[in-house]
């Protein structure tokens, strides 16, 4: 997947969010965060805005686009 959420992960956990924490605050579900964790999955507009005003942060600091390789 071209879009890479390590950015996401790392401010997560720098703020104190565990997975526990994310699910309670209703921030996201569990099924969009494994898919996240796991790169199968990405996240709808509501969800990165969700995620931008709970981090103070902008969409680009969530987010990052990585050139698939030809294997």
């Amino acid at each position: 997947m071209p879009i890479v959420y390590d950015k996401m992960m790392k401010l997560l956990a720098d703020n104190g969010y565990t997975s526990y924490r994310i699910r309670k605050e209703k921030i996201l579900g569990q099924a969009t965060m494994t898919a996240v964790k796991n790169g199968t999955g990405g996240l709808d507009h509501r969800s990165i805005a969700r995620l931008c005003h709970v981090l103070h942060c902008q969409p680009g600091d969530l987010m990052e686009y990585v050139e698939e390789t030809e294997e």
